[in-house]
């Protein structure tokens, strides 16, 4: 299988020491349902954003087992460990070297955790790049396009979404034959071929509800295998990429809105379908989304919004619209905010090495 291209050897240990930012990623096509081992039962796409990230270092230390401290801006977290013990026994099948080593992974954030900005994604894949910068260490002749897949295919088994931060500015994971490089195991950029009008494409994340969900993703996807409707949502999932594709070519805004916002209601439908069923919506997400239509419809500005498993709302609008668009938010939507605030965000390129 494809994924036996992805194990390492084992190596000596030496000491080493590595920190990556990854970004968050917001997806327009949203994957929503998995099979084991972390697998999506459609194909997504997302932006990969700029400015919401996570930042993490390890210091690698020669050690007889695999054991690691987790610190969380700057304060130690045990809280985190079962969930990183789980990614690390996922992945030592692909990288047996790390039964050679001790880790201390500082972490921190530069938006709010477990609130719907897919924090696991980027946290999953800043400490897979980390990881696999050690691989290269040990291993110096690997190619660049073979680091990032595998940095995906890491990250994935830790946060399915998490495939979709390692590169950017648009990202396909999950296969589709609309794209022949897709696969379900690692995330691939989109290509050459994006207009650029994506390159620059802006975010503005309206955080609406700061907590933790009351409902996690890991729970949400579970919810899907008895889901009655899920069938139909895996196969209108893959239709809507597959139209949106030759859109994010072309750069048509009107058939972009259309689809984006209609796989964003699409998403919370099937958690409020699920049994038990659960709305991740607040009062304040649903009077954003009146207003952005409203708005929408007067100005004629090409401003849409996407929701990931959260209350927040991601508006969307094109850079050269950018001036205009958040005067409208600052004017009209951040009353909706808690205590006003938001987070203007762009389209971005991707993980970066510190």
């Amino acid at each position: 299988m494809e994924q036996n291209l992805f194990v390492s050897k084992a190596a000596p240990a030496v000491p080493f020491v590595s920190s990556w930012k990854a970004p968050s990623n917001i997806a327009l096509v949203k994957y929503w349902g998995k099979s084991e081992p972390q697998l999506p039962k459609n194909p997504s796409l997302s932006f990969t954003l700029s400015t919401s990230v996570t930042e993490t270092k390890v210091n690698f230390q020669p050690a007889t087992s695999c054991t690691f401290d987790f610190y969380f801006h700057g304060e130690k977290r045990p809280d985190f460990n079962p969930k990183i013990q789980h990614f690390i026994d996922r992945i030592t099948p692909y990288i047996p070297w790390i039964t050679n080593y001790h880790l201390v992974i500082s972490s921190e954030n530069s938006f709010p955790h477990s609130s719907g900005i897919a924090s696991s994604a980027s946290a999953m894949a800043a400490l897979s790049l980390n990881l696999m910068d050690l691989e290269q260490h040990l291993f110096p002749t690997m190619e660049k396009d073979y680091f990032h897949k595998k940095a995906s295919f890491l990250a994935r088994l830790g946060s399915g979404s998490a495939a979709r931060s390692i590169e950017g500015p648009v990202t396909i994971w999950g296969k589709t034959t609309s794209c022949s490089t897709s696969s379900e195991l690692y995330a691939v950029p989109f290509g050459s071929d994006l207009h650029p009008i994506f390159e620059s494409y802006r975010d503005a994340i309206l955080l609406v509800d700061h907590g933790s969900k009351v409902v996690s993703s890991t729970q949400g996807h579970q919810l899907m295998h008895k889901h009655p409707y899920a069938e139909k949502r895996f196969s209108q999932a893959a239709e809507n990429l597959n139209a949106l594709l030759p859109i994010m070519r072309s750069g048509d805004l009107d058939a972009f809105i259309k689809i984006v916002e209609l796989e964003a209601l699409s998403l919370h439908a099937m958690m409020m379908t699920s049994t038990p069923y659960f709305v991740l919506f607040k009062p304040n997400t649903l009077a954003i989304i009146e207003k952005i239509w409203e708005y929408r419809a007067g100005q004629k500005v090409p401003v849409c919004f996407t929701l990931d498993a959260g209350a927040n709302v991601h508006v969307l609008y094109p850079a050269e619209y950018a001036s205009t668009v958040e005067d409208f938010i600052n004017k009209e939507l951040a009353v909706f905010c808690e205590q006003g605030k938001y987070l203007l965000d762009r389209v971005g390129t991707g993980a970066k090495k510190m």
